[in-house]
């Protein structure tokens, strides 16, 4: 029987999350089957302030002597993007930008639409100088109507265009919830696979500075449970690149999540062109005694813990894990099997989040690798507050993720 230890502040416990299949059996063209073996039955969510939990698991006879040596960041093998190579500097806006504009120019069929993405250049400048280059046609400017203007764009992939509908802010997309959920994720199974919904839909999200609870949403909780469609988070420009330019030559429906504040992030990226794949995660930082999977904006926060990590003698290893849906467990589990413990960081909900999501699914794939109960670091299940420091409670701090490893590692 599996446990999961979810830690750190939630107002409420949580109902057990449903099991979880990371493979989408909607979607066209998987790049890899996996296999793995399944483990059904029911798990229990256990507070933090319960002592003891650990007593359901038997921890595995080798040495667990820290690495006093260890160092910040290791070599990073898996991603070309590095100060040392040739390429040019970017902000993560920009780079979305060329990545978008890289299609336009190989691909007559990529269209932009969404509210000011025209001459105004976009709410976050993603479009600057696209519909002075491409003409009004291919960089529309669409009414305040994002049901209207997202089932339009739905329409447009169905008869051949590879549409990018820009949400002004993640949280407005909750008004085109219709058109994604019955239409984007289905029409392909619905129409007996005569539609194809080469669509991208794209936007900011997030906790951002001050923006209050109704600009501050993070919907990929929302988007998970719909067949059909897949999900990718960027982090840096160089994925964002990557991840724009695989999502907008992708077949399926693709949401790409973006951070309101990652955008001014600045990174040097290759000359050459270069796509990522939607389906894989990142190893941002190989390590032995703790497998901490994350994503987006809350990649840094795990980073600047890690500092403090391995100056107490820690060797965290950091997975951006990219692909919410579906989950790379390919790479996840390669790194549960080496390091038996999961410290999973998110800036969703707690309930029914992304992190819940992959705790099932870890739970059901590598029960038998854990050593330690799954932690689960998540924003409160609260409106996000307008006051700053109030606003910093509601998400995880560096100092909770230094505190969940220590625990976790005892």
């Amino acid at each position: 029987m599996a446990t999961v230890f979810h830690a750190l502040g939630a107002p409420s416990a949580l109902s057990p999350p449903n099991s979880l299949h990371s493979n989408t059996s909607l979607l066209l063209h998987p790049s890899r089957s996996l296999s793995f073996f399944e483990r059904k039955g029911r798990f229990f969510i256990v507070r933090s302030d319960v002592t003891g939990a650990n007593h359901a698991f038997t921890p595995r006879s080798r040495s667990h002597h820290l690495i006093t040596n260890a160092v910040a960041t290791k070599a990073d093998t898996s991603s070309p993007s590095t100060t040392s190579k040739p390429g040019h500097e970017l902000l993560l806006f920009e780079a979305l930008r060329e990545g978008l504009e890289e299609e336009m120019d190989r691909d007559p069929r990529v269209c932009v639409m969404g509210e000011d993405v025209g001459h105004y250049g976009g709410s976050y400048k993603v479009t600057k100088g696209l519909a002075t280059k491409y003409g009004d046609l291919r960089v529309l400017d669409t009414p305040i109507a994002e049901n209207s203007f997202t089932g339009m764009g739905i329409g447009a992939a169905m008869t051949g265009l590879r549409p990018i509908v820009e949400g002004m802010n993640m949280g407005f997309l909750l008004l085109a919830f219709n058109q994604i959920s019955n239409n984007c994720g289905m029409l392909h199974y619905t129409s007996g696979g005569q539609f194809k919904i080469p669509i991208v839909i794209r936007g900011p999200g997030g906790v951002g500075r001050q923006l209050g609870a109704e600009h501050s949403q993070r919907l990929e909780s929302y988007f998970q449970s719909i067949p059909g469609i897949q999900m990718v988070a960027c982090s840096t420009p160089y994925n964002a690149k990557g991840l724009m330019k695989a999502a907008i030559r992708s077949e399926n429906p693709v949401i790409l999540f973006e951070h309101v504040l990652l955008y001014n992030l600045k990174e040097r990226i290759p000359d050459e062109e270069y796509i990522c794949s939607l389906e894989e995660a990142e190893m941002v930082r190989p390590g032995e005694h703790v497998t901490i999977l994350t994503y987006s904006r809350m990649r840094y926060h795990v980073m600047q813990a890690a500092k403090t990590l391995v100056n107490k003698g820690y060797d965290p290893e950091v997975i951006d894990i990219r692909s919410l849906k579906p989950f790379d467990l390919h790479t996840i589990g390669n790194s549960v099997k080496k390091t038996h413990r999961v410290l999973i960081v998110e800036e969703c909900m707690r309930t029914g989040g992304i992190g819940a999501s992959l705790t099932a699914a870890i739970t059901e794939n590598f029960h038998d690798y854990l050593d330690a109960p799954i932690v689960c670091l998540s924003s409160q299940d609260v409106p996000t507050p307008y006051a700053g420091t109030l606003e910093d409670w509601t998400v995880v701090q560096p100092a909770q993720i230094v505190t969940a490893v220590e625990q976790l590692c005892q």
